[in-house]
């Protein structure tokens, strides 16, 4: 499993904590210290000296880059993802390995993400926006013949997990090319980049499922301003995903452009699955900043792009390694 993290050393001892009580009888973890200005997280995986936990350092910066560099260090058959603010369960091995058991057509299993607390307001108004949550029923989709009765289907991928609890099948990960590494946190285009790996295993003609029973608990963080952040960072993140799939499927743009007017008025309505229930919750300058952000997203994913250029393998409109 990978776990990214940049100066956090005691979210990480915690997650870490939380990785050595699995209920699993093989596995090892891979620590991404990303773009690190001290020497605080190499030291504390050196003082844990257990030999399933690797260290890896990756001097460019962002969670998707450090997330490809534990890929390619990677060496099980299938990767799990969590972030360094996180505790998982100690079955979430055990259940996201049998996601992968009973169907063969599965490449991606994402899981139940739980609140670790919810003492501040901060933290109460950004579970309710997050939708972290996404039910206790498993759920399998692919591109064709399961796919579910949402019309924005595979574009709203993410109402089925996020890459604070995800896992892949290793080698199909790599012949997708990995996570974009324009888009994601600690990029211009600051997310975005687990809902295009989501996107690209079901373009390539694979299963995701929705294994409820592989929980983990995420931190949220407990003051306004870092909300305020957040809520800016969702939106450029969310127009900066749209921008980065129809750039490496461009098959699926005519689509795109015919679903728009619905795809808007998700994003955008109050009323709409996204945004129901949230009146009264999320503040309005906190909408706006948002929507802000949506509007910027296409042009930092450009910009993020651009700077990022021959970082990472192109993929066709199928989603192989071009």
């Amino acid at each position: 499993m990978i776990v990214a993290s940049r100066e956090r050393p005691h979210h990480l001892a915690a997650c870490l904590d939380s990785l050595a009580r699995l209920d699993y009888p093989a596995y090892e973890v891979v620590v991404v210290d990303n773009a690190p200005v001290s020497g605080t997280t190499a030291e504390l995986v050196r003082q844990r000296a257990e030999p399933y936990i690797r260290y890896a350092r990756e001097d460019r910066r962002g969670l998707a880059a450090a997330h490809n560099h534990g890929l390619r260090l990677a060496g099980g058959t299938v990767v799990a993802f969590t972030d360094d603010d996180v505790i998982v369960d100690r079955h979430w091995l055990t259940e996201i390995a049998q996601a992968f058991r009973v169907d063969p057509g599965v490449a991606c299993v994402t899981g139940l993400i739980m609140p670790a607390e919810l003492q501040t307001r901060a933290q109460i108004m950004l579970e309710a926006h997050g939708h972290f949550g996404k039910g206790y029923e498993r759920r399998v989709v692919d591109w064709r013949t399961r796919r579910p009765a949402d019309p924005l289907f595979p574009f709203t991928a993410g109402r089925l997990g996020s890459g604070a609890n995800m896992a892949f099948d290793r080698d199909t990960l790599r012949r997708l090319g990995g996570f974009d590494p324009a888009i994601g946190a600690g990029t211009v285009a600051r997310g975005g980049d687990d809902l295009a790996s989501f996107f690209a295993v079901l373009a390539a003609g694979r299963r995701l499922a929705y294994q409820p029973g592989a929980l983990v608990w995420h931190r949220h963080r407990r003051d306004a301003a870092s909300l305020t952040d957040q809520a800016y960072g969702y939106g450029v993140g969310l127009g900066a995903y749209v921008a980065s799939i129809l750039a490496d499927h461009p098959s699926v743009i005519g689509r795109a452009v015919r679903l728009a007017p619905a795809g808007l008025a998700y994003v955008l309505h109050q009323d709409s699955p996204r945004n129901a229930g949230l009146a009264g919750i999320w503040p309005r300058h906190l909408v706006r900043l948002e929507r802000r952000g949506m509007l910027f997203g296409p042009l930092a994913y450009g910009v993020s792009r651009w700077r990022t250029r021959g970082a990472r393998p192109r993929r066709d409109a199928a989603g192989a390694t071009a």
